[in-house]
């Protein structure tokens, strides 16, 4: 794992800053979202590839795939949040008072 990080470490900070713009721009939901059932299928996918990348239930370059794509995907995730979080804190701070 540390040679996977410190190999890509150019793609994983590209993926921690474009979650970052990602998070930063869309912060503003305007659409319903995925459905509780969806969502409860997507995490459970999440887990389960999860689950087989620390099991090495995929060998060879498919592995090092799925581990690469799952280390991105965290950090692209990580960067959404940090993104949102901190827009949030812009607009928040920046917004003016309601009217009585």
């Amino acid at each position: 794992m540390p040679y996977l990080v410190s190999f890509h470490m150019g793609w994983l900070i590209g993926s921690v800053l474009l979650g970052f713009c990602m998070g930063w721009i869309s912060v503003v939901q305007r659409g319903n979202g995925t459905s509780k059932v969806t969502a409860r299928w997507l995490a459970v996918l999440a887990a389960g590839l999860v689950a087989a990348s620390f099991a090495h239930v995929v060998p060879g370059r498919f592995g090092y795939w799925l581990d690469l794509g799952l280390i991105m995907f965290a950090c692209y995730l990580v960067g959404c949040t940090i993104g949102a979080w901190l827009r949030d804190r812009v607009v928040s701070r920046t917004a003016p008072p309601a009217a009585p």
